[in-house]
């Protein structure tokens, strides 16, 4: 093993802010490696003397994922599995949606797990792949992603914000936005300290809570727009898939296992904003 870094899903939010910070990463994203294919895998891993790989490649249509559970099987699940079976170190991308969201108080990454949608079920699957094959791996859990680049609420929200006088935005599901170059940060921090010591699973976001209606306001306010955000219930606006109602993080293992500082969500929007 060497001790060059593979990114996979370099092409998505947190692959793109990650292979900023890492110049001399090999970068892959499904034309280049199909991480569902574990000869292909193994193949690639062995030429390119890779020995650690962040695992960013996901199936993340959370609502298309109802009809397509095999495909988000294969890419959640399956990918990880393959990945975490090289013998490469490995940190992997996980998600908030692998709780219920009935709980009132932040999840910490010990709590019990009860995901309520395809996405969830299989993301959660792929947690437990990783840690079943892999001895030196880091689960990370994120949430609400967003950035300068690929499709996500903050463009969206800007997008519409500049077309309409108003728009309604759901305000009963609480969480918190994460800067994808914040979290791209966190991990390069956290890359050479990981070993069968740390092994397991941490959460990253960016500090505080907020709803979806509250991010959409400061988006609006963060970005000069003048467009009216209404708030309304989860019931309001019905999606194929359910959605947590409450997925805020507790992050203190992260911090004090890897001595990482988080910045809060509006600093952390700001600091997108601008480079939009």
């Amino acid at each position: 093993m060497s001790d060059k870094i593979l990114i996979t899903g370099s092409r998505g939010q947190l692959g793109t802010e990650l292979s900023k910070l890492l110049p001399d990463a090999v970068l892959t994203d499904v034309a280049e490696l199909d991480i569902t294919d574990l000869n292909a895998v193994q193949k690639f891993v062995k030429e390119n003397g890779i020995g650690t790989i962040i695992n960013c490649a996901a199936y993340t249509a959370v609502d298309k994922a109802e009809d397509d559970a095999a495909l988000a099987e294969k890419i959640n699940v399956l990918g990880p599995e393959n990945l975490a079976k090289t013998g490469c170190k490995i940190i992997h991308i996980s998600t908030d949606y692998v709780f219920d969201g009935k709980g009132y108080k932040p999840y910490a990454p010990e709590d019990e797990t009860k995901p309520i949608s395809v996405y969830g079920k299989t993301k959660r699957a792929g947690e437990l792949a990783v840690l079943q094959n892999a001895k030196e791996a880091v689960i990370i859990r994120t949430a609400w992603l967003y950035s300068p680049y690929g499709n996500n609420f903050v463009k969206t929200m800007r997008r519409l914000g500049a077309e309409r006088e108003s728009l309604n935005v759901v305000a009963d599901q609480v969480g918190t936005p994460t800067y994808a170059g914040d979290l791209a940060k966190a991990i390069v921090q956290i890359l050479p300290q990981i070993s069968e010591k740390t092994r397991g699973i941490y959460h990253f976001t960016n500090e505080g809570v907020c709803s979806w209606y509250d991010f959409a306001t400061e988006i609006m306010d963060e970005s000069g727009l003048k467009c009216q955000v209404n708030p309304i219930p989860t019931s309001a606006y019905p999606t194929r898939a359910e959605r947590p109602a409450y997925s805020v993080l507790d992050k203190t293992k992260t911090k004090n296992t890897f001595g990482i500082q988080i910045a809060h969500w509006k600093r952390a929007l700001q600091k997108c904003i601008r480079q939009m």
